[in-house]
């Protein structure tokens, strides 16, 4: 007998098979929100437990949109020569959008620390990711015995060294 979580990470599968209206119905209106948005609950509940999410104060969720593809360089007037030699394509960042993205969310909300992240949805131009933040100063955190080891200046500013999960999946090359 499957639990409840079992059943949501099934659909979690394949979203856009799985839970087609429901996705389609977010996607038009995950793009007309801003770049990034604070919720209420996770989406993905199971995902965000999984990953260290507790529904208790000090917590926040904020889902962030990126354009997906790699980067693009400006282009200047060059005449007679070939696009491949102008240096515009063919530039993919070493670190993954989901890495990307988190370090955006940590500068946006700089009194909060980044936990995790998961993907939630993505179509053909951006990719929607959650990521799980935690205020270290907030009482409930720091009197937390499992979760105040967040609180130690040590763990400042993670994200940026590469500690997350997508970080650590990326490889420590691009953070030295």
């Amino acid at each position: 007998m499957k639990g409840m979580y079992q059943h949501i990470r099934k659909l979690w599968k394949k979203p856009k098979k799985e839970m087609k209206e429901l996705s389609k119905q977010r996607l038009i209106k995950w793009r007309k929100d801003p770049r990034f948005k604070k919720l209420d609950k996770p989406t993905r509940i199971d995902k965000a437990r999984s990953l260290g999410y507790k529904a208790k104060k000090g917590f926040v969720i904020v889902r962030a949109r990126i354009k997906r593809g790699g980067r693009k360089r400006p282009h200047y007037k060059w005449r007679g020569r070939k696009p491949s030699k102008a240096g515009i394509t063919g530039f993919t960042p070493t670190k993954s959008l989901q890495n990307i993205v988190e370090a955006r969310v940590a500068r946006k909300y700089p009194n909060m620390e980044v936990l995790n992240s998961y993907p939630v949805l993505e179509d053909g131009q951006h990719s929607w990711v959650e990521i799980i933040l935690i205020d270290p100063h907030h009482l409930n955190i720091k009197s937390d015995p499992k979760l105040k080891w967040i609180c130690k200046s040590k763990h400042k500013r993670r994200v940026f060294r590469g500690l997350t999960s997508s970080g650590r999946k990326n490889g420590k090359k691009q953070f030295k």
